[in-house]
């Protein structure tokens, strides 16, 4: 039988990893061993920053959404809930982009919560 030498493939999976730490300080993009430790660990803080990213912008859109209904005398919650009670179905990055490229729009959607 043969002996099987793996030099192809090891080099494979190094330059690869060698490849994601380009631009990384140090050793980081240097040595194999501290690279892949590095690219392991952005790879996963680029997993959880995917998830992070969602919240963040619903938190901003419900802000704008809250600072543009208190302008016009209303809270965030019951402009929400007049707007569902009005069977309006509009999600929050829309309504942040009307509170803050369209306010008279937004203030004709405020009115018709406040009726509901």
């Amino acid at each position: 039988m043969a002996r099987i030498k793996i030099a192809v493939h090891a080099h494979k999976k190094r330059r690869k990893i060698m490849k994601l730490a380009k631009g990384y300080w140090g050793a980081k993009s240097k040595q194999y061993r501290a690279a892949s430790e590095q690219v392991r660990r952005s790879l996963r803080y680029a997993y959880i920053g995917r998830k992070l990213r969602k919240r963040d912008f619903r938190r901003l859109w419900i802000t704008r959404i809250n600072a543009a209904a208190r302008i016009n005398d209303m809270s965030y919650s019951t402009f929400i809930n007049g707007l569902k009670r009005a069977n309006v179905t509009i999600n929050r990055k829309m309504l942040a982009d009307m509170a803050v490229n369209d306010s008279a729009g937004f203030a004709e959607l405020v009115s018709l919560a406040k009726k509901a």
